[in-house]
């Protein structure tokens, strides 16, 4: 089967609004900052001393010991976020048709607690050695061969490395996928930057937030922006062939229209804002793919990285290519942290969740607008119109990526 429709029928969340859709989605709709002191590695020497982490995760109720000792935190969050995703979407554990099922994840950093760990004996021990799993827990595809394994996925399997877009760009690929031939596609990506080694890389962007109050730490677009706050977790998806999603009587979620990625090319350094025009082009091309007009937008998720200079880029972009009368924009990052290729699938699973829940969730911020970044914010939850949503995302070192949703019609309605 070739050229058909991709549609989302399953959400995974682990993150720090909660473990599972539900969960997630409360915390959105509440606004409640689950920011605060990172606990997994002593931070007290750091200047950044705060993050976003998935409270009381157990990963042992997700995979087996052997796949536990095996693998990093940031791959048993996947193994978390696509058993909840599988669950949701009514498939079984294991592929009844491996050859097709595919795997097409993002990552940004990898294995970092593992290669922590395993350095650190290297280097401190008087064996000089580390573990047998070191040369393929760390490594950016683990999590996508671990899942392939775990699920018995044959198909077309792949990982996607453009830092934050690439949460994005794993849904697009995802498409493509189903479009060659896959019936089932797990995409999305997870995220676990909380490492001594991973804070300090971050920490030399100089794009952190160093304020110590978690309340006023991470504020996208506000007048008091300071940077962001690294974040765990994200967001595994079962993105499904329409014909056969419709076939088992799947509920869907919403379609994957349109996509679109540009690259500035250039370093993210401390002095850059990336490039607003690659950025708005990105924009453009998903919509453009998904033959939707800009006034026919329902809300936008931005990138919101909480830098008053990349705020101020972004928002020139959206007027770019929205004028000066902005679609509703509504974010949640500050709610959890920046979680990397993580964060932008979180920012999917919301805006197919505000779809399923006839809700657009109330923007968690800015408290004050901050000059420059003068768009709509969406200030009270409000039902959806158009049932369009953009999601946005921009990558260190000049990635761009945009995702056009259309969420699933009332009961009854065709998609």
């Amino acid at each position: 089967m070739t050229g058909g429709r991709a549609v989302v029928t399953g959400v995974g969340v682990v993150a720090p609004s909660g473990v599972g859709a539900d969960a997630h989605w409360r915390s959105v709709l509440a606004g409640r900052r689950r920011t605060g002191p990172i606990t997994l590695f002593d931070a007290s020497g750091y200047p950044t001393r705060l993050g976003g982490e998935v409270a009381d995760f157990d990963p042992a109720r997700y995979a087996d010991t052997r796949a536990l000792v095996q693998t990093d935190r940031w791959t048993h969050l996947g193994f978390a976020a696509t058993t909840l995703a599988l669950a949701d979407a009514g498939l079984p554990e294991r592929a009844t048709d491996p050859y097709g099922w595919a795997v097409t994840l993002a990552s940004a950093s990898g294995g970092n607690l593992f290669g922590q760990r395993e350095l650190q004996r290297l280097w401190s021990s008087p064996t000089r050695t580390v573990g047998a799993y070191q040369s393929i827990a760390w490594f950016y595809a683990a999590s996508v061969g671990q899942l392939s394994i775990r699920h018995q996925a044959k198909g077309p399997c792949g990982v996607l490395v453009a830092e934050s877009a690439g949460g994005l760009d794993s849904l697009a690929h995802a498409v493509r996928t189903v479009r060659r031939g896959a019936s089932v596609v797990l995409a999305g990506a997870t995220e676990c930057p909380l490492s001594p080694y991973a804070l300090a890389c971050q920490l030399r962007s100089g794009l952190l937030s160093e304020v110590a109050d978690p309340e006023r730490a991470y504020r996208p677009f506000d007048a008091t922006a300071s940077g962001y706050l690294p974040a765990e977790g994200g967001a595994v998806f079962v993105v499904e062939e329409l014909t056969h999603a419709r076939a088992r009587g799947a509920r869907i979620y919403g379609e994957v229209t349109g996509w679109g990625a540009t690259h500035d090319a250039a370093h993210t350094t401390v002095d850059s804002a990336g490039d607003p025009h690659q950025y708005a082009r990105a924009m453009r091309l998903a919509l453009g793919r998904a033959g939707v007009a800009p006034d026919e937008v329902d809300v936008v998720v931005p990138d919101a990285l909480g830098v008053p200079r990349y705020d101020r880029a972004e928002a020139s972009a959206l007027r770019a290519v929205f004028g000066a009368r902005t679609p509703p924009v509504s974010t949640h990052k500050e709610l959890t942290g920046r979680a990397h290729q993580g964060g932008s699938a979180l920012d999917v699973a919301t805006a197919l969740l505000a779809f399923a829940h006839d809700t657009l969730p109330a923007s968690a911020g800015p408290d004050v607008v901050a000059e420059g970044c003068e768009l709509d914010f969406l200030r009270a939850a409000r039902r959806p119109r158009t049932r369009v949503a953009l999601v946005c995302a921009r990558g260190f070192d000049g990635f761009n990526s945009a995702l056009v949703l259309r969420g699933a019609p009332p009961a009854g309605e065709e998609p």
